[in-house]
């Protein structure tokens, strides 16, 4: 791991007029300002094409801030400025580099430590990045640079941007932000599967009968279908998100800690999976809601009328190790859904036959969002007198075992943390990003092809296609029979009465 960061840190945020700036990138800072976490010392400035003023830049990003009082947030924004220019004018980022250098030497900062954060869209990564290293890099100070997802298009366009700041940037100075990585129950993967003996005992094909990871919004695409009919939610969350949490659910142990130590087995088992097959997916598209009242993806006046863009996806993957081997895996994400959620399910197999003439399955559940929580369905004799039994919980849910003060932070909040400390671990390497453009372009080529075939159309504000549920007993998951499970369990059944 890297050395962490001191306490005169120069933080450039581009993009900064952006909505992924003001919505998620100076939230964050200042989250973590707030809880002490940044230093009071630091100069964070905001650069950007637009020509807004001052004042008018900290009320945009102020607007989104959460948390803290009116003195707090002054305190904060009197750590930042504006910088209005080009991505490519090497006189504005002279201006950036002179804004800098200023700070600097007014607190007597002997080898500078800069922060970059390209809250940018991939198109622009290059062009900046070029201008940067000409310009304001300091070879004898500390530069490290966040960019954001997507990482290019498929894998030509990825190892593309790779080749373009391969000779700009180290691998150790580049940190490629999935937000995933820095929610707090992803993060708490590896030490509920290695820290708990009970777990890390069962995982793997002996016990485990299937895996399903999920991704459920309740909204559509609301305006933005001209942007989504060219990314389709394959590329948008399941190349990335899904898949990063899949490969901390199912690596090996690493040695320790270490960052490279945790990126090597998630490259290790990335290069187990089994090439995604097309003859195994299921593909959606929302239409008009029951009562019509939602509009259909394609009512949408961005997207072309006979758009067979993809907004519900299903895949079934495989994994050729020792440990789960035969295991299947469902990665399912779609919009405009009944709900919105993220969660994993891990179904065991039952027990044996003997006894228990019926029984139903144990299952872990790990919830990501809302409302994190871990749950593990048991099953349990009903109290009293009656000999029948009942599935329930052991439930570890957030929001009631951690008091409202306790702070969690936001992905966003959790990763800038990281990149500051020098922490790599939940950053995208370059390797691990080869590798999974590489497992999915094929799908995707398939997908937005002539050959597949049209996506099922469901409707807004259901569970998704007809097919789910047929297409997951197909991947090996039982669904327990209504009643089964009880929670919480208030009217027992009373059998065997003297």
């Amino acid at each position: 791991m890297s050395a962490s960061f001191g306490n005169h840190v120069s933080i450039v945020v581009f993009g900064a007029s952006g909505d992924l700036a003001k919505k998620k990138t100076f939230p964050a800072l200042f989250g973590l300002f707030r809880e002490g976490q940044l230093p009071s010392s630091v100069k964070i400035i905001g650069y950007a094409r637009s020509e807004i003023d001052d004042a008018d830049f900290k009320k945009r990003i102020s607007a989104h801030f959460k948390g803290g009082d009116e003195n707090k947030i002054q305190e904060f924004l009197k750590l930042t400025s504006y910088i209005s220019g080009g991505y490519d004018s090497e006189e504005s980022f002279t201006k950036l580099k002179e804004s800098i250098e200023s700070y600097e030497a007014e607190n007597g900062v002997e080898k500078s430590e800069r922060l970059f954060y390209l809250a940018l869209p991939p198109s622009t990564f290059t062009t900046v990045a070029s201008t940067l290293k000409k310009v304001v890099y300091d070879k004898n100070g500390t530069t490290r640079l966040i960019v954001e997802k997507p990482f290019g298009h498929d894998l030509e366009s990825s190892r593309t941007l790779q080749k373009d700041l391969a000779p700009l940037f180290t691998e150790e100075e580049l940190y490629r932000i999935d937000h995933y990585l820095g929610k707090e129950m992803v993060k708490n993967l590896l030490v509920l599967r290695f820290g708990n003996e009970m777990f890390n005992g069962v995982w793997n094909k002996d016990h485990i009968k299937s895996i399903q990871v999920s991704f459920k919004e309740a909204f559509g695409t609301q305006g933005r279908g001209g942007y989504f009919d060219s990314i389709g939610i394959v590329r948008d969350v399941m190349q990335n998100h899904l898949l990063q949490v899949l490969t901390l659910l199912t690596m090996d142990r690493p040695v320790s800690f270490d960052p490279e130590a945790v990126r090597d087995e998630k490259v290790k088992i990335l290069k187990a999976f089994g090439e995604l097959e097309t003859d195994d997916i299921l593909l959606g598209q929302y239409g008009k809601s029951e009562d019509g009242k939602e509009p259909g993806y394609l009512d949408d006046e961005t997207v072309k009328s006979d758009s067979k863009c993809v907004t519900y996806a299903a895949l079934g993957i495989q994994i050729h190790n020792e440990r789960w081997e035969g295991v299947p895996i469902v990665l399912r994400a779609g919009k405009a859904l009944d709900e919105s959620k993220v969660e994993i399910r891990i179904q065991f197999k039952p027990v044996a036959r003997g006894m228990f003439k019926e029984i139903q399955r144990n299952e872990l559940v790990i919830r990501i969002q809302p409302d994190e929580a871990v749950y593990l369905k048991i099953n349990s004799k009903i109290p009293g007198i009656s000999t029948e039994t009942s599935m329930t919980d052991l439930d570890l849910t957030y929001s009631t075992r951690y008091s409202k003060d306790f702070w969690i932070p936001e992905a966003y909040e959790a990763l800038i943390r990281d990149c500051y400390l020098g922490n790599h671990s939940n950053f995208v390497r370059d390797d691990e990003l080869d590798i999974s453009w590489a497992l999915f372009t094929p799908l995707l080529n398939y997908i937005e092809s002539d050959k597949a075939p049209a996506p099922e159309i469901y409707p807004y504000g259901s569970k998704g296609p007809k097919g789910l549920r047929d297409f997951l007993k197909k991947h090996g998951y039982v669904f327990a029979d209504e009643g089964t499970y009880q929670w919480p369990l208030t009217n027992p059944t009373v059998k065997g009465k003297i």
